[in-house]
């Protein structure tokens, strides 16, 4: 437990969780009006956890997600428990972890066919109010640059391999919660994880060693 700040409410928690799932904010009051509406039914996908030490700070749900309400159940959720070295179950598991994404609906498809960037809306009406609910998370993983932008602030650099490669000044397991910036498990970044062999020999195991004696 993060020191000086009072247990989660579980009762308070149950009521914000009916709250994200009843949102259609991006459908009902988007940014930009309505020509900037979500094109499909909100379907918010978050884990909210009163006990979990450890919270996944995401980008937004792919379609798979969408279809599924789960998050990360796809290839890059693979990747990312592989990563952990995490199976589903404890991955999955909300008294372990916490799964906040920037934006809780999967954004829709650019003209290329890659995901869009997380809706506009979503962060700023509830991320505060999400992340005040839960004192007792210990490790943020900040993945994707904007999950960095906005939990690493003026700890970010100028691109996401720089703030991934800078990852020992924003962690710290005596200054809570600590945050480790990570990329996006995305077959996407395959190349890039080759090209920064860095990233697995040095920053894969002290997250390892951290979230397993977070989850101990």
């Amino acid at each position: 437990m993060v020191s000086g700040k009072a247990p989660p409410d579980e009762q308070a928690l149950d009521i914000l969780r009916q709250e994200i799932a009843a949102c259609r904010i991006c459908r009902d009051t988007p940014l930009g009006g309505a020509d900037a509406r979500l094109p499909h039914e909100p379907r918010p996908v978050a884990v909210v956890s009163s006990k979990a030490r450890i919270l996944i700070a995401g980008q937004a749900p792919g379609l798979k997600v969408q279809e599924t309400g789960l998050p990360f159940n796809d290839a890059s959720g693979d990747r990312l428990r592989d990563w952990l070295q995490v199976d589903r179950e404890t991955f999955y598991d909300r008294d372990c972890f916490a799964i906040v994404p920037m934006g809780f609906c999967f954004p829709g498809y650019d003209a290329k066919g890659s995901d869009l960037p997380p809706r506009r809306e979503c962060a700023p009406h509830w991320r505060s109010r999400v992340i005040s609910a839960m004192p007792q998370i210990e490790l943020i993983l900040a993945v994707g640059q904007y999950a960095q932008a906005w939990h690493m602030r003026t700890e970010r650099r100028q691109n996401m391999t720089e703030t991934v490669r800078a990852w020992r000044t924003t962690h710290s397991p005596t200054h809570l919660p600590s945050i480790l910036p990570l990329p996006h498990p995305s077959w996407r970044n395959t190349g890039w994880i080759k090209r920064n062999l860095w990233f697995e020999e040095e920053l894969l195991p002290v997250l390892r060693e951290r979230v397993g004696a977070l989850l101990r």
